[in-house]
């Protein structure tokens, strides 16, 4: 006979159709029909009680800071195919606060729990979880998870597991920034070792991966960022994770241009993430036959395409939303996991690194939605759990 203290350690599930006792550590355990009074011989979840999390909820929209609460919920039970998470860390990303604010393309039923973005560890798994296990790291397949809390119960199907040799901060901040920028400059134009890639914008979160994974294929970044006091150390900062040339955006559109240009080819690719003149004065630097992909509108202003772009240099004109691509590739596993893997090999050669973050204790939320929304900011702000 077993100890009571062994599988007081252990939780016990029993398999559909067979009487074989297996121990899990960490597992809630099934029942078979027949064993939960209902005679059907099929799996039913032997509930467990999810406990208490903290959380930041959102009742109405509006500014962050005044809409935004620390409240306290109770987890839901942990189902067949449900795993209870604790969140490790979550950034503060711009959609995030356009969620809160109303002003984002989808919104979430109120009241919701903010934040889109995380790292997680799985802490129980439901009887009929297969591809998660006690320990793992673990980030959000797609918007909407609700990530600024300490735990969370959510079903398997809504997580994608990743390595933990991974740096906390990296992980937090790997889903979105980094494969919009992945995605981008893998999807839009055939870009060859020596070509030329140029972005807006590139201080952001999106901008600095760009300049990483650009450099890591041997391509040119020209990198636009708006005049500021310390705009040389920012300069130096960008060049040092391998960024070829940082101008303003009041140089952009200077005679002097065609003197960096004999230093390097016109850009096929330009990446916009702030649109009004700034997105213009992009497309016409591109050469014949380029692409322009607009993935954000941080000046709020339309983007405006002289005709003669169309016309005399068949530029095109696109756009990306990292959330659409993700719902597009819901059944190709694959794809997924292809580009957080590349993610992760860059990581673990040096070549991708985490962008300035501050980091957060959850119940200074106030003072970080507020950082978070300040102008000329190149540091993200990362909740620690």
């Amino acid at each position: 006979m077993k100890s009571p203290l062994l599988l007081l350690s252990f939780s016990l599930r029993r398999c559909a159709g067979s009487r074989t006792a297996v121990l899990l550590r960490g597992r809630v355990p099934c029942l078979t029909g027949t064993e939960a009074g209902t005679g059907t011989g099929t799996q039913h979840p032997r509930f467990a009680s999810g406990g208490p999390s903290s959380a930041l909820v959102f009742r109405r929209h509006g500014v962050p800071s005044q809409v935004v609460e620390l409240e306290s919920l109770e987890l839901p039970s942990v189902g067949a195919k449900d795993v209870r998470v604790q969140m490790l860390a979550a950034p503060i990303n711009p959609a995030d606060i356009n969620m809160v604010q109303g002003s984002y393309a989808i919104l979430p039923d109120l009241p919701a729990v903010g934040g889109n973005e995380g790292v997680a560890q799985v802490m129980e798994v439901g009887c009929q979880v297969t591809s998660l296990k006690p320990g793992d790291w673990v980030i959000p397949r797609d918007a909407g998870l609700g990530t600024w809390r300490t735990a969370a119960v959510v079903a398997e199907r809504s997580l994608v597991p990743l390595p933990r040799d991974i740096p906390l901060l990296l992980a937090a901040t790997l889903s979105v920034n980094p494969c919009t920028a992945l995605r981008m400059l893998s999807d839009f134009q055939e870009l060859q070792a020596g070509d030329t890639v140029i972005q807006n914008a590139a201080n952001s979160g999106v901008g600095q991966a760009v300049i990483q994974i650009a450099a890591s294929r041997g391509l040119t970044t020209i990198n636009v960022i708006r005049d500021r006091p310390e705009f040389n150390q920012l300069s130096e900062r960008l060049k040092a994770m391998g960024g070829s040339h940082v101008i303003t955006e009041e140089a952009l559109r200077q005679p002097h241009m065609q003197e960096l240009f004999k230093t390097c080819p016109k850009p096929k690719l330009a990446l916009n993430g702030v649109g009004g003149k700034s997105a213009t004065e992009l497309l016409r630097h591109l050469q014949h036959g380029g692409t322009m992909v607009t993935y954000g509108g941080m000046s709020k202003h339309p983007v405006t395409i002289p005709v003669g772009a169309l016309i005399f240099k068949d530029l095109k004109v696109r756009g990306f939303w990292v959330t659409q691509w993700k719902a597009d590739h819901t059944h190709d596993e694959k794809a997924f996991t292809d580009m957080v893997e590349e993610l992760c090999s860059l990581i673990r050669q040096g070549k991708l690194t985490a962008p300035v973050c501050n980091q957060v204790a959850l119940e200074d939320y106030g003072r970080a939605l507020e950082a978070a929304m300040e102008p000329y900011t190149s540091a993200k702000q990362v909740f620690v759990m």
